[in-house]
């Protein structure tokens, strides 16, 4: 089904009644705080689950608020003299935020939902009808060209993207523009592309209900809106990363073979970082028969960068077949049809001997070293959003491990970092611990066991001492050589360091 057969969007160049509708909404407090107050957290969180009862029998009054989300939340038909009261309907009629509904009622052409920005901003996301959360979950849409609003997905990239001041940063398949929202806060200029028109004009709508500066909107796949001299120090992306056959819906399916899409995607980004600038996807990828998948994923990273790759989660292909047939509603369809669709999804997988398929993150940062880093791991649990400082400060702590071989780790100082807690593991009454286990409770809630040299060391690390002169301390301590220990140690400390339990000190 083509873009045709959807509903006609508001006009996206009058600024102007994008403002005095934000106005409207404001004053309504139609916003992230303003809905919790009014539904209460079990019908707020049911919404984000598509689950509309609750909200429904929460607004059965006639207040601004409940009118409003009646209108944008709920997709209900509201008599045109309530909608008078709140807002400028005439004007939101005739640039098709609202339409007419038989005698005497008006109804929202698209979907609007509030949404809180990191600094406490009431912005404004827009998605079409039915479409307001995003990502698996099953919207039941086959309209190739829908636009979602906000998933799982979409938030996930919006915590782990670095969030430093930049000139220009790159939104690519922005959808409904959240990602490119969130970097005008800190980006002179946001350029956002989409294959899909339709994701264009709801980005252009987002931004400007939202008060957002209006971003460079370019149609196109993948990097092909992009000129060949243009260069950027953020890139961020949450493309159509599923892996199918065919490319039935375009917000999710990528249309390439396999997790090509997301290769190319990676593999492409090089080129187009500035020096120190970052890259930062959603991402599938195959898990094949025979082949190591964190090979496959370095071999991904395009010269000249540092990666670090995060897996988050796994599922086999049966399960992964299921997830995404049910988002686009083919369960609820024939059963013959949808047994056809499950078969042709396995027998692609098993064509390209395909096992598993894995979800996660992948950060480029472009750097000028010989010797880039490349870091993919499987971290499956919990983890403290938003995650962007944590991702700037693991690269940071790349350039400072690569900067510094084993004697000059031995004469820095370091401390342990905040929130690092340690456990001792053992049966009850041992004299001795069975092993120590340092944890982090912020950032990524890493653990690591460290032996009894190592929770010795870290527990003295406050800055003072040089990591050697603790070493000679202990060795004294426990009648062991030091000279042995200076030489066995450094890869201990350069591992706490790499993973975020010890700071560097000056």
């Amino acid at each position: 089904m083509s873009n045709s057969s959807l509903p006609t969007l508001p006009a996206s160049d009058r600024p102007e009644v994008a403002a005095r509708l934000r106005d409207a909404l404001l004053g309504a407090a139609f916003t992230a705080d303003g809905l919790l107050d009014l539904l209460g957290a079990p019908a707020y969180a049911a919404l984000a689950r598509s689950e509309t009862v609750p909200a429904l029998r929460a607004t059965r009054g006639d207040t601004p608020l409940e009118t409003l989300v009646r209108l944008f939340l709920l997709q209900q038909p509201v008599p045109h003299a309530r909608v008078a009261d709140v807002l400028p309907v005439a004007a939101c009629l005739e640039s098709g935020w609202l339409v007419s509904v038989g005698a005497d009622e008006v109804a929202a052409t698209v979907d609007v939902r509030p949404y809180g920005g990191p600094g406490g901003e009431d912005w404004f996301i827009v998605s079409d009808l039915g479409c307001a959360v995003g990502g698996a979950g099953g919207i039941g849409s086959r309209e190739e060209g829908v636009v979602l609003g906000v998933g799982g997905a979409s938030t996930t990239l919006a915590g782990i993207t670095v969030r430093t001041p930049v000139s220009a940063a790159l939104d690519l398949g922005t959808g409904s523009g959240i990602q490119a929202l969130h970097a005008a806060r800190h980006a002179t200029r946001v350029t956002a592309t989409d294959l899909n028109p339709r994701a264009l004009h709801i980005t252009a709508l987002t931004l400007a209900l939202s008060g957002a500066p209006a971003a460079d909107l370019r149609e196109g796949s993948l990097f092909e809106p992009v000129r060949d001299d243009e260069t950027y120090e953020l890139i961020v992306s949450n493309p159509p990363f599923v892996i199918s056959p065919g490319a039935r819906l375009t917000y999710r399916d990528g249309g390439m073979g396999g997790d090509d899409l997301c290769r190319s995607l990676v593999q492409e980004a090089g080129d187009r970082l500035r020096e120190g600038g970052f890259a930062q996807f959603l991402a599938n990828w195959q898990h094949v028969e025979g082949e190591d998948w964190q090979d496959r994923l370095r071999s991904w990273v395009p010269r000249g960068c540092d990666a670090w790759v995060v897996q988050r989660e796994v599922q086999d292909i049966t399960q992964y077949a299921e997830l995404w047939l049910r988002d686009a509603g083919d369960h609820q369809g024939d059963t013959a049809a949808y047994e056809a669709l499950y078969d042709a999804w396995l027998d692609e997988f098993e064509a390209r001997k395909v096992r598993a398929v894995g979800f996660g993150w992948i950060t480029l940062r472009r750097t000028g070293s010989d010797a880039p880093s490349i870091t993919v791991e499987e971290w499956p649990h919990s983890i403290e959003q938003p995650l962007g400082d944590t991702v700037r400060t693991h690269f940071d702590r790349v350039d400072y491990l690569r900067a510094h071989d084993d004697a000059a780790l031995l004469a820095a100082h370091f401390k342990l970092a905040d929130e690092v807690i340690q456990e001792q593991v053992g049966l009850p009454g041992a004299e001795d611990p069975e092993h120590v286990v340092l944890r982090q409770h912020r950032g990524m809630r890493r653990a690591t066991k460290v032996d009894t040299v190592g929770a010795g060391f870290v527990g003295v690390c406050d800055g003072t001492l040089s990591a050697g002169r603790i070493l000679d301390a202990i060795a004294q301590l426990v009648g062991e050589d030091p000279v042995l220990l200076r030489d066995r140690t450094p890869a201990q400390i350069r591992l706490l360091v790499e993973q975020g339990f010890l700071e560097p000190v000056g």
